[in-house]
């Protein structure tokens, strides 16, 4: 793989891994409303495997179940989160992701942050399939399980 790739996967894993870390801060409750250890917890772990990901891509070659788990996780948290982008966009109160303080007093607006944050990640494990498929060993290698 070339070395614009390894910065890039570098990069990226430590940005999930911020993500990770900071998933966290939803367990204040100066914050949140009733802000659940389990949501906070599924969270760290889904942004942590991501950056797991494009650390593992770059010393292997991965299976393609982990890929498929890494989309289904995505594509599950985007479900989780989806109603209340929906919400967002065609509900009575006018669309909003940020709010003045960044508090989640509207959990329409952690929602809907929520989901695009899956959906980047999504975008990141699109990324490395790419990656594994192109950059990392022959084509008729097995990858290392």
């Amino acid at each position: 793989m070339a070395a614009p790739y390894k910065i890039f996967n570098l990069v990226a894993a430590v940005i999930f891994a911020v993500f990770s870390y900071l998933q966290w801060n939803d367990l204040d409750p100066a914050i949140y409303d009733n802000p659940s250890i389990a949501d906070a917890a599924t969270w760290a772990i889904f942004y942590a495997l991501i950056a797991i990901l494009f650390i593992s891509v770059l010393l292997r070659r991965l299976p393609r179940w982990v890929l498929v788990l890494a989309a289904v996780c995505c594509l599950i948290q985007m479900g989780r989160t989806a109603p209340g982008l929906w919400d967002n966009m065609t509900g009575n109160d006018a669309f909003n992701m940020t709010q003045a303080s960044m508090a989640a007093d509207d959990p329409r607006v952690e929602k809907s942050r929520e989901f695009f944050g899956a959906l980047i990640a999504l975008l990141g494990v699109g990324v490395v399939v790419f990656q594994n498929t192109h950059f990392t060993g022959p084509k008729d290698s097995p990858p290392i399980s």
